[in-house]
């Protein structure tokens, strides 16, 4: 895949792609959350963080992405690759299939394409200051943008204790973990993510559309 840095072009050849769970720093928000899903019949995680596995041919940089179904839905998470021995930060979105999360959240992790942005930061370059990175999203709904979830990187477990949970080796990307969405997770027609650096007064984005294909039987 290609990717702009700060510093010029990169090529990135990924081979494992991870998405971290029950990510969230409050432990006590993130138990609370896992018993309300625990009674819509979605399994409990075996540990927390769980570190997910899905292909890597599932990333993709289009604008629009086809999905099965009308009960899938995206999130925004920073996204960590490492390539060439380095740590980037980039913008992602975990798309998943809710209703499939009932059954399997693995599955369910797997079933859709995952939107990441064209734009990477080093992650030492932004090391110093994670917690005041900002994560936003907008959801096309009934033809309006409106907020869909809205935070820093201090919700989220640090960073680099995901990278060692995860065993990160060459080649490797991994979501990270989102945030509550305002009014509660639910499908839209479109996403626009943003991943806000204040200190450095600079911004990366992710647009897609999402395409629902006839679930027939």
């Amino acid at each position: 895949m290609q990717f702009t840095t700060p510093s010029g072009a990169l090529e990135a050849q990924l081979s494992h792609v991870t998405v971290a769970g029950w990510t969230g720093r409050d432990g006590a928000a993130v138990q609370h959350h896992i018993e309300e899903l625990a009674a819509l019949g979605v399994r409990p995680p075996s540990t927390v963080p769980l570190y997910y596995r899905v292909s890597p041919n599932l990333l993709t940089q289009a604008r629009a992405i086809q999905v099965l179904g009308p009960d899938t839905s995206g999130e925004v998470e920073p996204l960590i690759l490492q390539v060439g021995g380095v740590f980037y930060l980039g913008l992602g979105s975990d798309h998943t299939d809710r209703a499939l999360e009932a059954v399997s959240v693995a599955a369910s992790k797997q079933i859709c394409p995952k939107p990441i942005a064209l734009m990477l930061w080093p992650l030492a370059d932004v090391q110093d200051h994670l917690d005041a990175l900002m994560l936003s999203t907008e959801i096309d709904e009934n033809g309006a943008w409106v907020s869909y979830q809205e935070g820093t990187f201090a919700a989220i477990r640090p960073l680099d204790a995901l990278i060692e949970g995860a065993a990160l080796v060459e080649g490797s990307a991994m979501f990270c973990g989102t945030l509550a969405a305002v009014g509660g997770v639910r499908p839209a027609a479109a996403y626009r993510m943003t991943l806000t650096d204040p200190l450095r007064d600079r911004t990366i984005t992710l647009r897609y559309a999402v395409e629902t294909l006839p679930n027939v039987s």
